[in-house]
């Protein structure tokens, strides 16, 4: 009997530690003003950054930032060595490996020009940069939207990209000429621009490239669909509340004002 009830004793106790286990979610980090960023005090904070932590919290988890250029974050959510992906937009191909919240606010991609190439600029889409010699520069492992993936199959298209894992480098290369455009999310090149001192010499052009909402894919090898649905009944919570545009108008209204 003794001995049963010292088995019984410490099955409980593995239990409790079981059922104390913290939830620690790992969430992906880069330069991407207003999304995630580095403060002069060395915090790291955004968008996304306060979005994930306060929902994570009212869901009694905490998450540690890993910081790693786009590209590689989606291998590492595939793998399972990334918990989650701000930012990432919703595609077949991630479906098989992610999880995707309910999309709530987005920014647009558009395309920023050099004003010296302001003839060449197109006007209507990207198709007209296969025929008029401006070269685009682009990150590389992001998606920009459906007439984007369209191109990406055409070779004479192809040939006109400058692709980098850092856009702050398409930025240098515009600032250099050595290319003309760049693709990019409205907000964050309001917030780099104006940190490189470059809002005078590249504008917005018309040209919408992409107007999808982009999400937060989880990984499936380690966040279950189950943990996805709360995640998003909680964020639905925060914007019955307010506190979810609260978050989203903080970092808005300190966006840069857009040069046109």
């Amino acid at each position: 009997m003794q001995r049963i009830l010292l088995a019984a004793a410490l099955m409980t106790g593995c239990g409790l530690a079981l059922a104390a286990k913290p939830c620690l979610l790992t969430q992906r980090w880069n330069e991407d003003p207003p999304y995630s960023m580095r403060l002069a005090t060395g915090e790291i904070t955004g968008l996304n950054i306060e979005l994930v932590r306060t929902i994570l919290a009212r869901m009694d988890c905490q998450v540690r930032l890993l910081e790693m250029p786009f590209a590689r974050a989606l291998t590492e959510l595939e793998a399972g060595r990334l918990d989650i992906l701000p930012g990432a937009l919703r595609r077949p191909d991630r479906e098989a490996y992610a999880h995707f919240a309910i999309d709530r606010w987005h920014s647009r991609n558009m395309l920023f020009a050099h004003v010296d190439a302001k003839a060449i600029w197109p006007q209507q889409g990207l198709a007209e940069i296969r025929s008029s010699g401006f070269r685009l520069g682009v990150q590389l492992g992001v998606s920009y939207g459906p007439e984007y993936a369209s191109l990406s199959r055409d070779a004479s298209f192809m040939r006109t990209l400058e692709k980098s894992g850092s856009r702050r480098s398409l930025w240098q290369m515009l600032k250099l000429r050595r290319i003309d455009g760049v693709i990019a999310d409205e907000l964050t090149a309001r917030y780099e621009l104006a940190q490189l001192g470059l809002q005078d010499q590249v504008r917005v052009t018309e040209v919408v490239v992409s107007d999808e909402a982009s999400g937060f894919a989880f990984s499936k090898k380690t966040v279950d669909a189950a943990f996805v649905a709360r995640f998003n009944n909680t964020t639905e919570a925060m914007q019955k509340d307010g506190s979810y545009q609260a978050i989203v108008q903080k970092y808005i209204s300190a966006a840069p004002t857009p040069s046109h």
